[in-house]
């Protein structure tokens, strides 16, 4: 399928459509299928020069298209509940079928994440052709107006005039990744149309640290240890990476959707043990071993060197009393990590908050406010964890809509 750019000297074929998706990424693209499906004609406008541009990106460009386990305890939301009809319509299964028609090669990564052999262009290639296959029409480079209600739909001015439609769908995702072209248009548009806001910020993305705790661990950028991070109830084990700014991995950008300047963050640095258990049989074993080397079996050499420079006492084990190998342990166990802030909509892989799910059926993802109207994907206030739930969330709330609009 060939994607037409549609500057503003270049007419469209119909001024009239049955449905306008607005956004030619993850959940717009699947919604214009579904809706194509049903013999609705219609056109998908992207102000970017490329469609699918999370998509291309995504998984290191491999597309970590879904996860197996998906299940509405993955999400964040003001309503926890709004995901579960759609989820329960589209799984991921359905997904996964549709990658196997169209022969694309996948594995599973780890904890249910699927990703394409080859290229992130194969799904989004699959997607156009799906698209292409029931008359779609996607132009890109068309940049759009605030839409207006008018007595049988919606009228929009285009760079390449004026269009109307009977539906429209909000697909024009969050704030994240500015740089790929993420705009507040969405937010404006709900706005428009008497919807409220979640307040919105930057969710799976790193987190910096200043001052003492950054100077602490800035000759360690580049290291990486399993952790398991801890904060408002929330803990995931996985990879923390040390960076020049921060930290990041999958087990800090997990944690930083639950976290906000000031709260409580912990680190558990040996995931999966008891750390006074492990002390007390190395103390026993290796008596005369220093804490710091004790400590580089289980962790790179250079945080455990750092780690009992700044925050234990680095002495031969048999020195330490119970007291003093209970309170290493602790530390060990729940190690606490004060962050500054995140580095925000910029490297965030989703934006947390959205379009408040209070005015949306979470069946159908129709406005309550305005007949016709549909917000699908990130610019609702449905966010995912990291490994595929958000992908999942585009295919199953585009097919809620398109199937209704």
């Amino acid at each position: 399928m060939s994607v037409v750019p549609a500057p503003a000297s270049t007419a469209l074929p119909s001024a009239d459509w049955d449905v306008i998706v607005l956004g030619a990424g993850a959940a717009g693209l699947m919604a214009a299928i579904a809706a194509g499906q049903r013999g609705r004609r219609v056109l998908v406008l992207d102000h970017a020069n490329k469609v699918g541009k999370k998509i291309l990106m995504s998984g290191g460009g491999h597309c970590n298209f879904t996860n197996t386990g998906t299940t509405p305890a993955q999400y964040l939301s003001d309503n926890p509940h709004f995901c579960k009809s759609a989820l329960a319509r589209y799984t991921p299964q359905d997904f996964i079928e549709l990658v196997d028609r169209h022969g694309i090669a996948w594995h599973e990564k780890e904890l249910g994440q699927l990703f394409c052999d080859g290229s992130s262009k194969q799904i989004v290639q699959l997607l156009l052709d799906e698209a292409d296959a029931v008359g779609v029409q996607v132009r890109t480079h068309c940049l759009v107006q605030l839409p207006r209600r008018v007595d049988d739909g919606y009228a929009i001015d285009t760079a390449a005039g004026r269009l109307r439609c009977a539906s429209l769908i909000v697909a024009t995702g969050g704030l994240s990744i500015p740089s790929m072209g993420a705009t507040g248009f969405g937010y404006d548009l709900a706005r428009g149309f008497g919807h409220t806001l979640v307040p919105t910020r930057a969710g799976l993305v790193p987190l910096t640290l200043s001052g003492k705790h950054q100077e602490r661990l800035d000759a360690l950028s580049g290291v990486a240890l399993d952790v398991e991070a801890g904060c408002n109830g929330a803990f995931f084990r996985n990879r923390m990476l040390i960076t020049h700014r921060g930290i990041s991995g999958p087990a800090i950008l997990q944690i930083s959707s639950y976290w906000q300047p000031g709260d409580d963050l912990r680190l558990d640095l040996l995931p999966g043990r008891d750390a006074l258990t492990w002390l007390q049989t190395q103390q026993a074993e290796r008596p005369g071993t220093e804490l710091k080397n004790v400590l580089a079996e289980l962790m790179p050499r250079r945080f455990a060197q750092r780690l009992c420079e700044i925050w234990l006492p680095n002495r031969p084990m048999k020195q330490f009393t119970p007291p003093q190998l209970q309170d290493t342990a602790a530390l060990l166990q729940a190690w606490p990590l004060v962050a500054s802030g995140t580095e925000g909509y910029r490297t965030a892989e989703v934006t947390l908050g959205g379009v408040d799910t209070g005015g949306v059926s979470s069946r159908t993802m129709e406005s309550q406010h305005a007949p016709g109207l549909y917000f699908i994907g990130e610019v609702l206030d449905v966010t995912g964890w990291l490994g595929g739930y958000n992908f999942q969330w585009a295919w199953a709330s585009g097919m809620a809509a398109g199937s209704a609009a």
